[in-house]
C-alpha cells in the first residue's frame, strides 16, 4: 500500500495570520510580513505532526492510494479521515493499462475514523494479475481552515508556537508531544485494533 498526496495546502489558504497572532507578534511594523515563511513553516509541520498522529487530513486535499490488492473483497478502508468523496477507482494490469471503474461499481462508507470503499454489490472487482489499483479520494474536515474542528485548530497553534519559540534551542526538548496537544488531539485519534489486521 502506498498513500500520496496529489494536491496540497495553498499557502493564502493556511492561518498565518491567525498563528502570528496567537503568537501575540507585533504588528503595524514595516518588516511585519518577514517572518511569514517562517510561521507558514511551523504551521504546515505542525499541521503534518498533528494529522500523522490523528489519522485526520485537516483541510481538504486529493490522495492517491496504490494497493496490490484489496484488503477485503467487499471493502477497503482509506487510511485518511474523513473522506469528502471517491473520485475514481482504476484498476492497472501489468502493463500499465487502465480500467476506471464504473462509480455505479463502489460506494463511500462515510465515517469519522475509517471511511471505507465497499462494493454496491457483494464483492469489489478482482485486482489484475501483477496489477494494480489506484483510488483517487478528497479528505479533509474542509476547503478553509475554519472547517477544521476548534480543538484541532488549538492543537496546531499550540504546537506550531513551540515549534517557533524554541527555534533556536538546541540543548534537547522532551521526545513526543506536549501534554496539552495531546489532550486536545485525543479524541481524533484512531485506536488500531487486530494488530493492525483490521481498520
Amino acid at each position: 500500500m502506498m498513500l500520496t498526496e496529489e494536491t496540497s495546502v495553498l499557502s493564502a489558504d493556511l492561518p498565518v495570520q491567525a498563528l502570528k497572532d496567537h503568537l501575540r507578534l507585533g504588528t503595524g511594523f514595516s518588516d511585519g510580513n518577514m517572518q511569514d515563511a517562517l510561521i507558514e513553516s511551523y504551521l504546515r509541520a505542525a499541521m503534518s505532526a498533528i494529522e500523522g498522529r490523528t489519522g485526520k487530513a485537516l483541510m481538504q486535499r486529493r490522495f492517491k492510494l496504490v494497493l496490490e490488492d484489496w484488503r477485503d473483497g467487499s471493502e477497503q478502508a482509506l487510511p485518511v479521515a474523513p473522506v469528502a468523496a471517491i473520485v475514481s477507482v482504476a484498476l492497472f494490469d501489468v502493463t500499465g493499462a487502465a480500467t476506471v471503474l464504473n462509480a455505479s461499481a463502489y460506494r463511500l462508507v462515510a465515517d469519522t475514523h475509517r471511511p471505507k470503499l465497499a462494493a454496491s454489490g457483494y464483492l469489489l472487482p478482482m485486482a489484475p494479475t501483477e496489477g494494480h489499483i489506484e483510488i483517487l479520494f478528497d479528505a479533509g474536515f474542509g476547503a478553509t481552515w475554519a472547517g477544521v474542528p476548534p480543538d484541532l485548530q488549538q492543537a496546531v497553534f499550540l504546537l506550531a508556537g513551540q515549534y517557533y519559540e524554541q527555534r533556536n534551542d538546541f540543548t534537547g526538548a522532551p521526545a513526543g508531544l506536549p501534554y496539552p496537544v495531546q489532550a486536545l488531539i485525543e479524541r481524533w485519534r484512531t485506536v488500531r485494533v487486530l494488530g493492525g489486521g483490521a481498520a
